[in-house]
């Protein structure tokens, strides 16, 4: 058998491999001790085409080749996490880049996760093919074509059946492909044997997603980097709600509790408010890297920065109508790529508009924050972005609801049961109507915090930041004595909105 499968050794094969299995692995086992799994029936060349799941045509892809696939049942099910857990594990994985990704599936179990997967934001960038086959399968497809940047293989061989076809395989294998083998034996002889080879990792069936995105995530970026920056978005449900208010105080706390460092970007390129609510008039815009990329890079990107404390950084708009702001759907990428690199936290301030460029947006970021009053039309548009954005984001969480202005006087209301009813989960932050706190220290280019530090709209904002960078879970604050009027508006008081 070859010493050196494939060209291209993973770093991985630095990792402990006794760390890596069960307390059960067998002893003084090999790849001839090791148990023979139930084996598909030799290849015929008479044999019909395996089935192929294409997430993206290719028409110059060649023919699968010719496969009998094993119909029992797989020995491992991919059962799914508690939907609990398994949000919390894909928050942690890191957006996977520009890659072609291909695998051959044994079970229709991990070709669906792989399938699932490959419709994750995190994999937007990524083009993935997944196809049912052996890794004999792979060896005959690749005869005829090039391998991809990373070749993902399930096998339930035995585990000297698995070197011998990749020892096959490895003939046809281009140098900077990498290789991912998922075999249904716990064997860390056959482990070892395999990084030897040059293997980038070998996973024990079943793999869950968020365990497979976070080892394709760490094959292309480097595990020793700073964590990537986390994306909040804020967008309003309908005009005049104070999403902008709600982003730029959300902001400034986020940069004041653990002292960490956020950058607001306002992408309300013609009428955006960010730099009079922090009294800021910076010479160069975000306008400077939409209309200029080629001029985009860390230095570039530091000097345009407005600096409005000492953790919180502005990305202004010029707030100018010398341009249209009908944008690419990928006009922020570049931008988005540089900032998540550098930044902890970013705060992107949405207009209300719906274009390809601000839902591309609303999907890459990690979370979402929809900022409504308590009315029918709050209520209706509202309801339409939940369910957009659970399309598009099905493996994320669902986004923070902030009702603002809440008790305006003699304003029919909603309340907040009848309002949450149909959305089906309660808001995030309660803000009550205070006009002249807000309109004062807007006034004065100043946030809330800053204006009346000892205020109760402080602490509801700082909950709101605590709980959208995943501190901790955020509790709505219950209501206290002498708020009577706002509290029947809320239908919390003992009164309905409708009687009040």
């Amino acid at each position: 058998m070859s010493e050196n499968l494939f060209k291209e050794k993973s770093a991985s094969a630095e990792r402990v491999a006794d760390a890596f299995f069960a307390d059960d692995v067998p002893q003084n086992s090999g790849p001839s001790q090791s148990a023979p799994a139930p084996q598909p029936p030799a290849l015929q060349p008479s044999e019909p085409h395996p089935e192929v799941l294409e997430v993206e045509a290719e028409p110059s892809t060649p023919v699968l080749p010719e496969t009998v696939m094993d119909t029992a049942p797989a020995a491992a099910r991919y059962e799914p996490v508690a939907e609990q857990e398994f949000t919390a594990a894909m928050q942690t994985v890191r957006p996977i880049p520009r890659i072609s990704l291909q695998a051959f599936c044994e079970t229709t179990e991990f070709a669906s996760m792989l399938e699932r997967g490959s419709n994750d934001r995190r994999m937007t960038k990524a083009h993935v093919k997944v196809h049912m086959g052996s890794i004999p399968a792979a060896t005959q497809f690749y005869s005829q074509a090039p391998t991809p940047n990373l070749l993902v293989l399930e096998s339930k061989a035995s585990a000297d059946k698995i070197i011998g076809q990749l020892d096959e395989l490895s003939a046809h294998c281009d140098p900077g492909t990498k290789v991912v083998v998922v075999g249904h034996v716990n064997d860390v002889t056959l482990y070892r044997e395999l990084i030897q080879r040059g293997v980038s990792e070998y996973m024990v069936a079943p793999v869950d997603l968020p365990d497979m995105l976070t080892e394709i995530s760490t094959l292309f970026v480097d595990p020793e980097a700073e964590p990537l920056g986390r994306f909040v978005a804020f967008v309003g449900a309908k005009g005049g709600v104070g999403s902008s208010t709600i982003a730029h105080n959300c902001a400034w706390h986020m940069s004041n509790q653990n002292e960490s460092d956020v950058v607001l970007a306002d992408l309300d390129v013609a009428f955006g408010t960010a730099n009079i609510n922090f009294d800021q008039e910076p010479a160069q815009t975000i306008a400077d890297v939409i209309f200029s990329p080629d001029r985009l890079d860390e230095t570039y990107l530091d000097r345009i920065l407005a600096k409005c404390s000492e953790h919180l950084s502005l990305l202004a708009a010029p707030a100018a109508l010398d341009r249209t702001c009908d944008f690419e759907e990928m006009t922020f990428e570049a931008l988005f790529d540089l900032l998540q690199a550098g930044v902890p936290n970013v705060v992107l301030d949405l207009p209300h508009i719906w274009t390809s460029w601000s839902q591309q947006v609303l999907t890459r970021a990690d979370q979402v924050v929809i900022t409504t009053t308590p009315d029918l039309a709050g209520l209706r548009n509202t309801k339409l972005l939940i369910d957009k954005l659970s399309e598009l984001r099905p493996n994320d969480e669902r986004p923070h609801l902030v009702l603002n202005q809440v008790g305006v006087p003699k304003r029919p209301e909603i309340s907040v049961s009848d309002f949450c009813g149909p959305l089906g989960f309660e808001p995030s932050a309660i803000v009550p109507f205070a006009p002249e706190l807000f309109g004062t220290a807007a006034n004065n280019g100043q946030m809330i915090g800053e204006f009346d530090s000892k205020h109760e709209t402080v602490s509801i904002f700082d909950g709101l930041a605590a709980s959208v960078t995943g501190r901790k879970q955020l509790i709505v604050p219950k209501a206290r004595a002498g708020l009577g009027p706002i509290l029947s508006k809320l239908g919390l008081g003992g009164k309905s909105a409708a009687s009040a």
